[in-house]
């Protein structure tokens, strides 16, 4: 199992495919900021697995952690939401060069490159615990061990798995 955890922009192409299957898979489009993820949490059939990243509200500082997301820091960089994460192959994204982000970018960008690279540090600290919180709701959800509110909120794993290799044959 990789424990190395990046940052990463899914294809909008790709993400826009899986949602004619599953209305769950988080929306990133090109006309708007693309919407980072939270790079490999877990390889299983040959699938990469990436979760988004939601922006910090202040809901978040009040969130306890649970089987479908986890607070990064306690709330204070946002959620990673493991109901939303999705297969993909090397193709489907592009890795986040955070430091040349900071360097490269306007003044006013700075400051999100540079609380990317916090929540990042987070998140590469607590790689183990991620990695397997989103293995334990995986098998749980495959083996319908899930509370139906919860299942609900979950992307449908194994079809995502189908049409992403069905994607990859046609499109990559």
């Amino acid at each position: 199992m990789n424990e190395s955890l990046k940052l990463v922009i899914i294809d909008s192409k790709y993400c826009n495919y899986l949602r004619k299957y599953d209305y769950r898979v988080p929306y990133n489009s090109d006309l708007k900021e693309l919407r980072p993820f939270v790079g490999v949490l877990f390889k299983i059939n040959n699938y990469e697995y990436f979760a988004p990243l939601f922006s910090p509200k202040p809901k978040h500082s009040k969130m306890k952690n649970a089987i479908d997301f986890i607070c990064i820091d306690g709330g204070k960089y946002g959620i990673i939401n493991f109901n939303n994460m999705i297969p993909v192959f090397e193709g489907n994204y592009k890795t986040i060069d955070i430091e040349k982000n900071i360097i490269t970018t306007a003044k006013e960008r700075r400051k999100y490159y540079r609380m990317q690279a916090e929540e990042l540090m987070w998140i590469s600290e607590h790689s183990t615990k991620i990695i397997n919180q989103a293995i334990k709701l995986y098998f749980k959800y495959k083996e319908n061990k899930l509370p139906d509110i919860i299942k609900n909120r979950c992307c449908n794993f194994q079809l995502l798995e189908e049409k992403c290799r069905e994607y990859n044959e046609i499109f990559i």
